[in-house]
């Protein structure tokens, strides 16, 4: 079994802004091309245009019709993937020691080469983060992007995770969240950021921002105005009309 490093050097991860995701499955496309192309097997898809089609997404977000206490229903999109934890179950369940958590920056990966394929970290994950490329046979996780974030042949701007540098609603925040001082560990202690289920102890390091309360404002009856009556004493032949009908 593979063991947890005790402390890491850093604890880098993601801050999703569930108040500014708007659902459009970009970092989803974007990770799917990126995580293809470049790091590890690629992300295999299985009839993907006949009548059961199955593949292999890193990255999934899921929307939920959400009715608070008072006000209207909310939709709200949830992006989901690996939440690198702390005490990751994935890791200390991994037979071969091919799952593993990375001791300068916290991330968790998967040596393919190592990997048989048993689907154990994929039972022992409580957020269904890992995935069975069926093709490649081996587990395939988030990487975070690791072949981006230290790679010095691409511009400072492009070295962050895929999917937070293709969000168009920056919605999506990328940072050392063992850092107290970064500007992801602030905007979770600013916006109150939650863990996804605390209650499984396995200490996420990915964190997300709650909606806001939506604003509330009077109901207005669009049609009043045009219901109003144009002039309230009659004039003219309707004024000689009506005092005519008057006198009968």
């Amino acid at each position: 079994m593979t063991t947890l490093p005790s402390a890491t050097g850093k604890k880098l991860g993601l801050v999703i802004d569930l108040d500014t995701c708007v659902g459009c499955h970009a970092c989803v496309i974007s990770c799917k091309g990126w995580n293809t192309e470049n790091y590890g097997a690629p992300l295999s898809d299985q009839d993907a245009y006949g009548s059961n089609p199955s593949g292999t997404f890193l990255n999934r977000v899921h929307s939920y019709e959400v009715q608070p206490a008072e006000g209207h229903a909310q939709l709200i999109h949830f992006p989901k993937s690996c939440l690198h934890c702390e005490d990751a179950p994935c890791v200390t369940v991994c037979p071969t020691g091919a799952s593993y958590k990375r001791v300068e920056d916290g991330i968790v990966l998967v040596n393919e080469s190592d990997c048989i394929g048993c689907g154990l970290c994929a039972w022992a994950c409580p957020y269904g983060a890992r995935e069975m490329d069926m093709e490649e046979k081996v587990m395939k996780k988030c990487t975070l992007c690791v072949d981006r974030i230290y790679n010095e042949n691409l511009p400072e701007v492009d070295r962050t995770p895929t999917c937070v540098r293709t969000c168009p609603a920056g919605a999506r925040h990328f940072g050392d969240l063992g850092d107290p001082d970064s500007d992801v560990s602030r905007l979770v202690a600013e916006r109150g950021g939650v863990d996804l289920m605390p209650e499984q102890g396995t200490k996420p390091v990915n964190k997300y921002l709650p909606p806001r309360p939506k604003d509330t404002l009077p109901e207005i009856d669009v049609l009043a105005p045009f219901l109003e009556p144009v002039a309230q004493e009659p004039t003219g032949f309707l004024a000689w009309l009506d005092k005519a009908l008057e006198k009968l």
